[in-house]
């Protein structure tokens, strides 16, 4: 796992092999950030980072520059990974919160300019997503949602739908 450009551009992380989240692949990454670039503000941007594993999104995240982002993961070995990271990076940006995400996005009455979601592919819930972040106003008015997701869902349909892209085996779905 590498951090692809800002103010840790180039550093590498090696996950524990007890971890057994599924990465966002450095390349797909990557890409997606190249998008995003074009998109956001990232020095302006409240971000919620769901099932967010190793970090790898919330870390590029704060190395890009955003003030806040709020990492919800419910495992305590990935959550013990991001911290280990954060202390080695000097990052505060990330706030690290145990917790379900169903759970979590319930709850909260937060609301984020930039929202991703990399749930694991086999998650029964994963397809409805996109209306639970709509559903319960996560977003702010010009905020968006990426899922990561694998290739057999076609979220094409739902309203807020924006744009595909696809990485390999990697699928992203903008919504905003």
């Amino acid at each position: 796992m590498r951090i692809v450009s800002g103010k840790y551009k180039g550093r590498r992380f090696d996950p524990p092999h007890n971890i057994t989240a599924r990465p966002t692949t450095d390349f797909a990454k990557e890409s997606l950030f190249n998008v995003l670039n074009n998109m956001l503000d990232f020095e302006q941007l409240t971000a919620l980072d769901l099932f967010s594993g190793t970090g790898s999104i919330s870390l590029e995240l704060a190395s890009r520059g955003c003030p806040q982002i709020y990492s919800i993961e419910q495992s305590e070995r990935h959550l013990a990974f991001i911290r280990k990271t954060m202390k080695e990076l000097g990052v505060s940006e990330i706030t690290p919160l145990k917790a379900d995400v169903f759970r979590y996005v319930e709850s909260t009455d937060l609301k984020f300019d930039f929202i991703f979601a990399d749930p694991p592919y086999a998650l029964p819930e994963l397809k409805d997503l996109p209306d639970l972040i709509f559903g319960k106003a996560l977003l702010s008015d010009d905020g968006l949602f990426v899922l990561e997701h694998p290739k057999n869902y076609d979220f094409s349909q739902h309203p807020h739908f924006v744009q595909h892209r696809h990485y390999g085996n990697v699928n992203f779905s903008f919504f905003k």
